[in-house]
């Protein structure tokens, strides 16, 4: 039981940075119709960002907590203004293009930002220092740091604000107005232009955060890392629905849980298989190559998240909350 909390836990970790980077595809496309796959790379910029600037803070002996917040509050501009440029630049003369186009654009655009930030911050791994404690604190015979507390409560906070500004504010009336018919909005006043460049920017806002909060629970970030985040994230908001902000919320949560309980439960088996003698061929040749057995299970996570994203096309393509066109923002 305690394997299971813990592994609850750790997915729910996981499974909100999904979530908060899953919320920027749905936005996106529930207004464009686009899959903006340069989405992930805004988030390693983010990450990056942040990196550069608990760098330059952290001999002012200042405090951990003030550090980042001031390197969130310049991640997130910076990252505001990188999305809201890529749409104005990239994406908004190819609205009209065959879909092909736009979706060939953004593949484009991801690996300029990938070997941008190569040439800006190197091919190493830049490790994240620590701002705070790392001390794990028990909680129902499992184990969490302080950071995946912080990411669990950010992240939920971010999700219910998104909520409230798409339903409850002038803003979010006009992005789904224009989610519904851009032209027929147009003509109540609303500006398609300015509604689908705050989407981006909203988007962004939340990718620069769930890039912080990563590179500070992995105190790591590098110019790749929002590649493989960002198709799982994509696998998210496809599960629960793109194009729905609850099914993004609902599709990141259960792909963290899931792939924790997968690759969590995998490393048991496992164990188990290598110490009773009945070793695997995976297991056998994780130990030839000097790895861990304990840890194979993790090095399948991602398998996991793009089986379930095959088995959801299959069986259904619309994900577990379908497409509400009244949600699309």
């Amino acid at each position: 039981m305690d394997i299971f909390i813990q592994q609850i836990l750790n997915g729910l970790v996981v499974g909100s940075v999904y979530a908060l980077v899953a919320l920027g595809y749905t936005m996106v496309y529930g207004i464009l119709g686009l899959i903006n796959f340069a989405h992930g790379d805004v988030l390693m910029v983010g990450a990056l960002t942040a990196y550069t600037v608990v760098s330059l803070l952290s001999g002012t002996g200042l405090p951990g907590p003030v550090i980042m917040l001031i390197a969130l509050g310049v991640a997130i501009p910076v990252c505001m203004l990188l999305n809201v440029s890529i749409e104005r630049i990239a994406y908004r003369p190819l609205r009209t293009a065959p879909r092909l186009a736009p979706l060939i654009t953004a593949i484009g655009i991801s690996i300029l930002l990938q070997t941008g930030a190569m040439m800006i911050w190197g091919r190493e791994y830049k490790v994240f220092p620590e701002l705070w404690s790392s001390d794990p604190i028990q909680i129902a015979g499992a184990f969490v740091t302080p950071t995946k507390i912080l990411i669990l409560v950010v992240s939920a906070a971010m999700m219910v604000g998104l909520l409230l500004l798409v339903h409850r504010t002038k803003l979010g009336r006009a992005m789904r107005a224009t989610s519904e018919n851009p032209r027929v909005a147009s003509l109540m006043g609303v500006n398609p232009d300015r509604v689908i460049a705050a989407t981006f920017a909203i988007g962004a806002a939340l990718a620069a955060v769930a890039g912080v909060l990563v590179a500070a629970n992995y105190n790591n970030a590098h110019f790749a890392m929002g590649f493989m985040l960002g198709l799982k994230a994509f696998t998210a908001a496809v599960l629960g629905g793109i194009g729905n902000l609850a099914g993004a919320m609902v599709g990141g949560l259960l792909l963290g849980v899931v792939e924790s309980l997968g690759a969590g439960y995998l490393d048991v088996l496992t164990d188990l298989c290598y110490f009773s003698g009945l070793s695997s061929g995976l297991a056998a040749s994780c130990e030839e190559n000097g790895g861990s057995i304990s840890l194979l299970g993790s090095q399948y996570q991602d398998v996991i998240a793009f089986v379930i994203l095959i088995i959801c096309l299959t069986l259904r393509p619309s994900g577990l909350l379908g497409e509400r066109i009244a949600d699309r923002a």
